[in-house]
């Protein structure tokens, strides 16, 4: 039996062609179909729809009221198809992101760059937080995918490693003489510290390594951001931990110093994450694959 939407779509081509024969042709269906499904549909809706005539048929006013209602949302869902088409070949559409500033700065804006000008037509949203801020955003579907400082813990969230980070302390000139041997992690925390807020998942991971080893800290600053850090290093207000990954250009111009620590701190990633539970859209999905193979 043929369904109440194909009715009403053999109606429609009926309405404009006036022929059955004519409506036959445009559908790539047999004339007796075509005829059926309208004595169908009058029977469904217990109206006549059609007069029919040697010359052809022509709606009736009942016919001309429910044609102008049909046309339209036929048109309707045309159009909604073309524009799920559209968001299917992004040529449309918009991508929302959640990212730290740091993140966006030294990781990010290449792959915004790459993705934007292969799909020029899609808008970015970009929503700032911490790691954790952020991943409570796109639980609640704030944003489609995080960009994040890993380890996350949370089992509803699918997790892809993207770039391998290290934990660093650094100094400026005051502290230079540092340098001349490797420090021990005890030795360290005895100086100075410039560290980030304690709700940033890099300080967490960095505190959790240090009291794991029996080591407890008490920072002179606490920073909002890794360019303050930076800055506050270059100032010789402490010993500021930083990301050596995006702290190569001051350490290059001798504007800071790598402190030499013994015991270094484990290796952790920056990496995407999104709801499992979730199905990623065609331009999340592609902007995903653009980070994980590293095309830019």
């Amino acid at each position: 039996m043929i369904g109440k939407l194909d009715l009403y779509k053999v109606f429609c081509q009926v309405g404009k062609s006036e022929s059955f024969s004519k409506a036959a042709k445009d559908l790539y269906m047999t004339q007796p179909a075509v005829s059926q499904a309208i004595m169908q549909l009058e029977n469904e809706l217990d109206i006549r729809l059609f007069n029919r005539t040697p010359k052809g048929v022509t709606l009736t006013n009942e016919g001309s009221l429910l044609f102008e209602y049909v046309h339209s949302a036929i048109n309707l869902i045309q159009a909604g198809e073309e524009k799920i088409l559209e968001f299917k070949n992004l040529t449309t559409g918009e991508l929302k992101i959640g990212v730290g500033d740091t993140i966006s700065r030294h990781f990010l804006l290449p792959y915004l760059e790459a993705f934007h000008n292969k799909y020029p037509n899609i808008k970015f949203k970009i929503v700032n937080g911490t790691t954790l801020e952020i991943c409570s955003i796109l639980k609640s579907g704030g944003v489609d995918i995080a960009i994040c400082n890993f380890p996350i813990d949370d089992p509803t969230l699918e997790l892809i490693p993207c770039i391998d980070i290290h934990d660093i302390f650094v100094c400026g000139e005051k502290y230079k003489d540092l340098l001349s041997k490797p420090m021990s992690l005890d030795e360290v925390v005895k100086l100075p510290l410039i560290l980030l807020e304690p709700k940033s998942n890099s300080r967490k991971f960095v505190e959790d390594y240090l009291i794991s080893n029996g080591i407890k800290i008490s920072p002179e600053f606490e920073l909002g951001s890794h360019e303050l850090l930076l800055e506050f290093a270059k100032m010789n207000l402490g010993i500021a931990c930083v990301i050596k990954e995006f702290s190569q250009e001051d350490i290059k111009n001798e504007l800071l110093y790598e402190v030499q620590i013994i015991e270094e701190i484990p290796m952790r990633n920056i990496g995407v994450c999104f709801l499992k539970s979730v199905p990623l859209s065609p331009a999340s999905t592609k902007f995903v694959e653009i980070i994980e193979h590293k095309q830019i």
